[in-house]
């Protein structure tokens, strides 16, 4: 594709300074089409925003525009929107819903944890996010995924999934299928927490991967969270945990050689330590004693959107090759195993950085 002859016009339509030189694809996300766009002043980045996944692009703009105006108001380094030329927060056209950020420099993003002082300060990065935040107004935000971290919900999509079993792949699958009805039990203390008040409603990020933090290409020290896109109220356990799935695991989202997929407890104590230093002072003791299941809850939920993506044709996560998402999903089950064994260990080490 000629990204120049395609989507220049649209850049266009944005307050950006100077001329546009280049567009070109940038980053590994799996929803949005992420451009890097260059002009003779600067450098931006704009995305065609995923509609499927996020049909409401106005509720969706006016969270990360409300978070972000925020997190500034505060001295915090963040996302910034540039407004189209007639002031709005995104461009649409027949071809599609698009936004523009200001690129922030000199940064760098980890698709894996290059060691445990870069995943101690990504934890110590989303505590701190969450500390910003714990002043804003959750009601105004737009739940913009309904029951997005509801896993749950979630277990019974993956059941009706695996009832239709459109694409006939259920067959593939079966050790996939059999661990994720084997744990049906495990799946709703956070929900049953949230609705009977025993843990905190917070505004949390949700998608807390690593690869969501700019780091400072010189300090690995983090310089801003990005990826708002499903900033809405929820639980801290749902961002201490994806942030463990994601970073604490040996080998890439998408290892075919289960062998070399394994949960390391040494990244887990690392980032409990970043983030729990973050939010010693306001963290319950419900939330403290649930950290390593939320790490495990994560973890399962991942795996089984990742089977129900795959049982019913690939529709929600982009995939490279014909299987992908079964693969993500074996290594997301593997992990989750790994961790539900290590709760003991885990729950230990939460105790000693808390103390």
């Amino acid at each position: 594709m000629d990204y120049m002859k395609e989507f220049k016009s649209v850049c266009e339509k944005f307050a950006l300074k100077g001329s546009v030189l280049s567009v070109e694809p940038y980053g590994e996300g799996h929803i949005n089409l992420t451009l890097l766009v260059t002009t003779d002043e600067k450098r931006y980045i704009m995305q065609k925003m995923n509609t499927n996944v996020f049909p409401d692009t106005e509720g969706l703009m006016a969270n990360i525009c409300a978070v972000t105006e925020y997190l500034a108001g505060k001295g915090v380094e963040t996302l910034c929107i540039i407004p189209t030329l007639d002031g709005k927060s995104y461009y649409a056209d027949e071809s599609g819903k698009y936004r523009v950020y200001d690129f922030i420099e000199n940064t760098v993003t980890y698709q894996k944890v290059a060691n445990k002082e870069v995943f101690k300060n990504s934890g110590a990065a989303f505590g701190e996010f969450q500390n910003h935040l714990a002043g804003f107004d959750a009601s105004v935000l737009t739940e913009v995924i309904a029951r997005f971290h509801d896993t749950p919900n979630r277990f019974e999509n993956f059941k009706k999934a695996l009832e239709a079993d459109a694409f006939g792949r259920a067959k593939d699958c079966a050790p996939e299928i059999d661990f994720v009805l084997a744990h049906k039990d495990t799946f709703a203390k956070v929900m049953e927490g949230l609705a009977d008040g025993t843990i905190p409603l917070r505004v949390t990020h949700n998608d807390t991967k690593l690869n969501n933090i700019l780091m400072d290409d010189k300090t690995d020290m983090a310089r801003a969270v990005i990826d708002l896109d499903t900033i809405m109220p929820g639980s801290m356990l749902f961002d201490f945990g994806d942030s463990i799935r994601f970073g604490a695991s040996t080998a890439a989202e998408d290892e075919k050689d289960l062998t070399k997929v394994h949960f390391d407890i040494e990244l887990f104590r690392a980032y409990a330590e970043g983030y729990c230093g973050a939010v010693k002072a306001s963290i319950t003791e419900k939330e403290a004693e649930l950290l390593p299941y939320g790490a495990y809850l994560m973890t399962v939920e991942c795996g089984m959107r990742f089977l129900t993506d795959y049982l019913s044709g690939d529709t929600y996560f982009a995939t490279k090759y014909e299987g992908h998402n079964l693969v993500r999903c074996r290594t997301q089950l593997k992990l989750a195993g790994e961790i539900e064994a290590s709760f003991g260990a885990m729950g230990e080490i939460v105790k000693e950085i808390l103390a």
